[in-house]
């Protein structure tokens, strides 16, 4: 006969002293038993039985010198032998002066991959100048990575799933798997910051990847001696006036395309031959003095009156063919289709 429980339920097995005996329940009693109650094993495990029929695993230890319950999984989920070895990692933990309580609250808080990287896109969003930049980190994500490691919680995430995620383009789409790479970096660095794992599984796959074909490559320079020459070719191509302006003035002064061609004449000071850009249009967000030579003042006053004579009212320096719009970016980026070489 068993000793009888609180609840009166007669536990299997127990020894007539009336404590607890270490291992008293068996496999097959825990698959067949119906009755709802509380069964105790040993180590403070017992599996409680409710009275819609489901089973879970609880166990009562002392933690700090305060009595506790932890519950342990569903017995679906979790066999008579897993929850026994759990019982005895947590009396161990909690003996030692740990707390398995606490440190389940913190397993249980650690965020899954695609919550961490939505986490994290919320975070960096406002510094993105960039909206589609802002929504291409989340979009590739949710294309490439999301489906193999979303539900992998972000301190289980291996170089094997980075892995998985990147074979399938790191060949066939370079660029995209390349910035892939990167945004799953992004998101591990966060969960090293947050002290879920040590370290960055993408940073470390590098000689598992097979090498891509380098893609387009830089254009050469130009040697100073053949300037006059391209000058003057640049002058005699078959393109609107106010674009070789345009890539005249990106020479002259050694600005970015975007700088130039969205300059403004509320920017401009031509009798003082200065060109400040305002901190917004600049990359490191801070104003930028440009002073102008003879030669550029020139192509600024030629810009002008070609502006006027469109009769553009829209205060760009370098007006496109649509009102209220510059010109082209890709108009600079591809002079090379239309200059005479």
């Amino acid at each position: 006969m068993g000793d009888e429980m609180a609840d009166g339920k007669t536990q299997p097995s127990a020894r007539k002293s009336g404590q607890h005996p270490e291992k008293a329940l068996s496999a097959a009693f825990v698959r067949a038993v119906k009755d709802p109650g509380k069964y105790f094993d040993g180590h403070g495990l017992f599996l409680k039985v409710e009275r819609s029929g489901a089973k879970r695993w609880v166990q009562r230890i002392v933690i700090r010198g305060k009595r506790r319950e932890i519950g342990l999984g569903p017995v679906s989920l979790l066999s008579l032998a897993d929850a026994r070895a759990a019982a005895l990692e947590n009396r161990k933990s909690a003996r030692s002066g740990g707390d398995p309580l606490s440190e389940k609250r913190a397993a249980s808080a650690v965020l899954s991959f695609e919550e961490a990287a939505r986490k994290v896109h919320e975070i960096h969003r406002p510094s993105w100048r960039n909206p589609k930049h802002a929504a291409q980190f989340i979009t590739t994500l949710e294309t490439y990575a999301f489906p193999r490691m979303g539900r992998v919680r972000v301190s289980e995430v291996s170089t094997a799933d980075v892995l998985a995620v990147l074979t399938p383009i790191w060949l066939t789409k370079p660029e995209t798997a390349r910035r892939v790479r990167q945004r799953i970096g992004t998101v591990m660095k966060w969960a090293v910051a947050q002290g879920w794992r040590q370290d960055n599984p993408a940073d470390t796959i590098s000689a598992a990847l097979p090498r891509q074909e380098k893609g387009q490559q830089p254009r050469k320079s130009l040697p100073y001696a053949e300037l006059p020459r391209f000058m003057a070719d640049l002058r005699a191509a078959k393109a609107g006036d106010l674009t070789k302006l345009a890539l005249e003035l990106v020479i002259l002064t050694a600005c970015r395309s975007g700088e130039v061609r969205l300059a403004r004449w509320d920017e401009i000071d031509l009798d003082r031959a200065e060109w400040t850009i305002p901190a917004e249009r600049m990359k490191a967000k801070k104003a930028h003095r440009v002073p102008l030579s003879e030669r550029a003042v020139a192509v600024l006053s030629e810009a002008k009156a070609l502006g006027a004579q469109m009769g553009d009212t829209s205060g760009l320096v370098f007006p496109g063919i649509k009102a209220g719009k510059p010109i082209s970016d890709m108009t600079l980026v591809h002079a090379d289709r239309w200059l005479p070489f």
